[in-house]
């Protein structure tokens, strides 16, 4: 038998495993520059991102989706250095029957949007939204709550007492006496469409 030399079996293998996994690859002249690349990109189609507010009053609105009102279907969100602290949409306390179940009391006694806001078995979007950043220890001080909806009196005195610095709303509200605290009050209060009809 005659003996095998192991520098020669090395170099058969390194050599079989260049020319197996070799592959050439295309040089590309000097002529070929950036900008046949970069056309490239310009042709595809532009993408655009939502801004911030259509973003986060887009989410209110789907939150507005889990109400169980059968007047008007409102969602909030607290937003703070652009995240999400809490989210809240108006409907009875926990472990109270839905209005959708058992009927509109304010419907039942012919009381107009926007007045005797204690007549009525649900919370606001904007209570539920401060009480859930409270259950949870959350500060909301300093942060933007995005609305469907402008907030009411009520609703306008708890966000300024809780440290709320600015308002964006999708649609407006008929309460005045709001309004007019929120702007004593210095708090911005602003619309925003969001991307959705």
């Amino acid at each position: 038998m005659g003996r095998v030399n192991p520098v020669r079996k090395i170099k058969v293998l390194s050599l079989s495993a260049k020319t197996k996994f070799f592959h050439p690859v295309r040089k590309i002249s000097s002529n070929t520059n950036r900008r046949s690349f970069s056309n490239g990109v310009k042709r595809q189609k532009k993408f655009k991102r939502p801004s911030w507010d259509e973003y986060f009053i887009d989410t209110a609105r789907l939150i507005s989706t889990r109400s169980t009102c059968l007047r008007r279907k409102v969602g909030a969100i607290i937003v703070k250095d652009r995240r999400i602290l809490a989210t809240g949409y108006n409907g009875t306390p926990s472990k109270i029957r839905h209005c959708a179940d058992v009927g509109c009391l304010r419907d039942k006694l012919h009381i107009p949007s926007g007045e005797r806001h204690e007549l009525c078995r649900g919370l606001h979007a904007e209570q539920n939204v401060l009480l859930q950043a409270a259950f949870y220890g959350i500060s909301v001080k300093d942060s933007i709550l995005y609305c469907t909806n402008q907030p009411c009196i009520i609703c306008a005195k708890m966000l300024i007492n809780a440290g709320v610095k600015e308002i964006v709303i999708a649609d407006g509200y008929p309460d005045k006496m709001a309004k007019d605290f929120l702007r004593e009050a210095g708090i911005k209060v602003r619309k925003s469409k969001g991307k959705r009809p």
